[in-house]
């Protein structure tokens, strides 16, 4: 079992309670997220859409930092 991983000071998002799952809608690959993961992935996603890419780009950040593999699958 993983640490739990420590969230930045920056972030201003809801941190879940569990991970989950998540597929690459282009590519249908998917990857097991912690909920720290899933977090921040649903905090880059929000930032995209509502076009806050300095927040898009400090999650992207961290997301490659703790956990490459997935973020290759999910966000690059």
């Amino acid at each position: 079992m993983q640490n739990k991983q420590e969230m930045p000071k920056w972030f201003d998002g809801t941190v879940y309670s569990s991970g989950g799952t998540v597929s690459n809608p282009f590519t249908g690959e998917s990857a097991e997220l912690t909920a720290e993961e899933l977090s921040m992935y649903d905090l880059i996603m929000g930032a995209q859409l509502l076009q806050h890419y300095d927040v898009m780009q400090k999650g992207l950040g961290w997301f490659r930092r703790e956990n490459a593999e997935a973020y290759m699958i999910l966000l690059d």
